[in-house]
């Protein structure tokens, strides 16, 4: 699909779609990754010239997070380092007049897309409204990608569109490792039914090295193996995975020397990190233990590619935080090219100071990046893929 290295922008009105979802901490928006990178998207365009209009949305009507756009602007604003304008307002009379008068690196950003009833529909109004104004629709977060909302792929009907830099960014990062080498995967976290489709793809490609569990899927793997797991069988009980997902048992069974549970995990004993053998786990498991983080340090050595998605223990508490210190710091010393996914190792790796560019890409896009890794194609991106034959007359 067509990035924006060689066009002109100048003068243009671009119209972009970024991700600025964020978390809310009592009223207030909290800085995370995905804002500066598209930050940076925003500075660039300025710089070249672009009249920016820029759309996003924050949470969905009736939910805690839903709201304004507002400090999300003035947040850009500090990030960018350029004026930016907010308009409580995603269509109408009074946004149409604002983009009209733009001037050359000046930069809009409009009101929360979801206040629309028909965002989430393909050809909503935002469509047929913002069209007429703009010349270009750029897309800069792979992190919606799997949405087939107006504000994401129904532009890519109705003007010339270009993937943004942070979009091409997570593009190349897939692109990485689609060239035949053996991967390490380590999955840990709760998304188990993500991990399961993950792993079913990867394994029948032949192209898993080894695959790492920690984290609920840890958990899963000794159950599967006849260990007693403990009260940590009540995360398995939640997911309906012991009953409903009997092929699960069967991959594990039929790729299991493929597979590396813990050999030891740390439990919850009122309070106090416990480290203990997995023969009969009586306490609530948080973390892998010492021998387990010795065996994946080791396993990450070998690497030549590493993806891994959720962290192995429960970091928050700083008393399980060992083995997902460990293994990130394992990772970042090692001479693989790694993709790190989740937005909560994403905060540990932040948490426990470990410096970004120490790992090949820092994936910014949660579900949407893990569904295609899943091999599963995404509505946006294959409307960027199709706009390119369009003919446009503008």
């Amino acid at each position: 699909m067509r990035n924006l290295n060689d066009v002109s922008l100048k003068g243009k009105r671009i119209l972009l779609r970024v991700d600025l979802n964020s978390p809310i901490e009592n009223g207030k928006i909290i800085i995370n990754p995905r804002i500066k990178a598209h930050a940076g998207t925003i500075r660039e365009l300025s710089d070249r010239g672009a009249k920016l209009i820029v759309i996003s949305h924050q949470g969905r009507k009736g939910e805690h997070d839903f709201t304004s756009l507002e400090q999300h602007a003035k947040i850009l604003k500090e990030l960018a380092g350029r004026h930016v304008e907010f308009i409580d307002h995603v269509i109408g009379e009074e946004v149409k007049n604002a983009v009209m008068k733009l001037k050359d690196g000046e930069i809009i950003v409009l009101g929360n897309v979801r206040n629309l009833d028909d965002e989430t529909k393909a050809d909503g109004k935002i469509v047929h409204e913002l069209t007429p104004l703009v010349d270009y629709f750029v897309l800069d977060a792979l992190s919606i990608a799997h949405r087939e909302h107006a504000s994401v792929v129904g532009f890519t009907k109705t003007v010339p569109s270009y993937a943004g830099p942070v979009l091409a960014q997570e593009l190349n990062a897939l692109k990485r490792i689609d060239h035949g080498e053996k991967i390490i995967f380590i999955i840990g976290g709760s998304k188990i039914h993500d991990a399961y489709l993950l792993l079913k793809r990867w394994l029948k490609l032949g192209r898993v090295e080894k695959v790492l569990l920690a984290g609920v899927p840890g958990i899963l793997s000794l159950h599967a193996h006849g260990h007693s797991v403990g009260p940590s069988y009540r995360h398995l009980e939640k997911l309906h995975l012991i009953h409903d997902e009997p092929e699960l048992k069967a991959m594990m069974q039929q790729y299991d020397p493929l597979l590396r549970h813990p050999v030891d995990i740390a439990v919850d004993d009122h309070g106090q990190r416990k480290e203990t053998g997995i023969e009969n786990i009586t306490h609530e498991i948080k973390d892998i233990g010492p021998k387990t983080i010795a065996l994946f340090r080791d396993e990450i050595k070998k690497a030549k590619i590493i993806i891994m998605n959720g962290s192995p223990g429960v970091y928050e508490e700083e008393q399980f935080g060992e083995g997902t210190k460990a293994i990130l710091q394992a990772i970042a010393e090692s001479s693989a090219y790694s993709i790190i996914g989740g937005g909560h190792t994403i905060t540990a790796i932040e948490k426990f100071n470990i410096p970004k560019e120490k790992f090949g890409y820092i994936s910014l896009s949660g579900k949407a990046f893990l569904e295609c890794l899943e091999g599963k194609e995404l509505p946006a991106l294959k409307a960027l893929e199709e706009n390119e034959t369009h003919l446009f007359d503008k």
